[in-house]
């Protein structure tokens, strides 16, 4: 049995929440799996309610968790998820970026993940006033920089694809901070002997992103380049509403899609929860690894593949294109999951 917290979010947080929870009910039900849920609240509600945006009720809850889902949260998202991000130490952020078909990607043969340093950068929130001027601080460490090299280099390893990894960064202008970044990875690569290793500037790796995207395999950066890269690829894939995300660290793992609340369609229930579903499928891989659990494992390939056939046979939500209601495409995921 693992306890799963889950955050509900805003805006559409809460019927994507639902979805989530159907798919692991299905699990738990059908396929001999068995999850507990708890639903909690953080973000603009929570910070309505409460007036906290990550209430000390829900940080505990998820600190007893086995691991946490969290759906989008609104305008007070930094105030959850970096916060999270740092206070848990969840220092390597996975976005994968892959094609699936009836989407709008620019090529159908895109497979690739980024690897994003999570807990340092100019996000850390350090700023403040000079005579007028604002100042952020961007804080870069040789062990920050090491330890996301060391998960990209593994990551490549386990897809077993291309087996190369890209260093993205800026060096040439920010040569201390970036050249720390850029000096760690290097000495990283030299323990992966069989995967390739390659560097390229962030505006460079931007322009290739679009131009010829199937050339990646995994791409380590920075925490601010990374949020800009990873967005820019769920884009070349067909739109976030595909994209997945984990915040993992060596104790615990968030899971969460890429994408905000969307407010402007919330409670139509056209909403696509493709995203987060894909997301539990990133988190069962997780848990698999950790408590070494063959049948999470099955089942995040299972859940998987089932995404891919619905899409594939054209079954899309109203939001891109499609006729079916966020609910009617959610049973479509589990009639077939089981």
């Amino acid at each position: 049995m693992y306890n799963i917290s889950l955050i509900t979010g805003d805006g559409i947080g809460p019927e994507l929440s639902e979805s989530v929870v159907t798919v692991l009910n299905t699990i738990n039900d059908k396929l001999d799996l068995k999850f507990s849920i708890k639903e909690l609240q953080a973000g603009d509600i929570a910070l309505k309610n409460t007036g906290k945006a990550l209430p000390d009720e829900t940080l505990d809850a998820i600190k007893s968790s086995d691991v946490c889902l969290k759906a989008p949260v609104g305008e007070s998202a930094a105030d959850v998820i970096v916060v999270l991000r740092r206070m848990l130490d969840l220092y390597a952020n996975i976005r994968p970026a892959k094609s699936y078909p009836h989407m709008p990607a620019l090529h159908d043969d895109i497979d690739m993940v980024i690897v994003r340093e999570n807990t340092e950068d100019l996000y850390t929130g350090k700023e403040f006033a000079v005579d007028g001027a604002g100042v952020a601080l961007r804080i870069i460490s040789e062990d920050a920089s090491k330890r996301i090299a060391k998960y990209a280099f593994e990551t490549s390893k386990q897809r077993g694809q291309k087996n190369k990894v890209t260093c993205v960064h800026k060096s040439n202008v920010m040569r201390l901070t970036d050249g720390i970044f850029s000096k760690a990875c290097k000495e990283v690569a030299q323990d992966y002997p069989g995967i390739s290793f390659e560097e390229m500037y962030v505006d460079a790796c931007a322009m290739n992103l679009i131009r010829q995207p199937q050339s990646f395999d995994v791409i380590v950066t920075t925490n601010l380049f990374g949020d800009i890269l990873s967005d820019e690829s769920s884009q070349v894939v067909g739109g976030l509403g595909m994209a997945p995300a984990a915040n993992i660290g060596d104790k615990f793992a968030l899971f969460e899609p890429v994408h905000g609340a969307a407010f402007d369609i919330a409670g139509k229930q056209i909403a696509n929860p493709s995203s987060f579903i894909l997301s539990v499928k990133m988190m069962l891989d997780w848990l698999s690894q950790k408590h070494n659990d063959a049948k999470c494992s099955e089942v995040a390939s299972k859940l998987e593949s089932t995404v891919h056939d619905v899409v594939k046979s054209g079954i899309k939500t109203k939001d891109i294109g499609g006729d079916k209601t966020t609910k009617e495409f959610t049973n479509e995921i589990v009639s077939r999951l089981v």
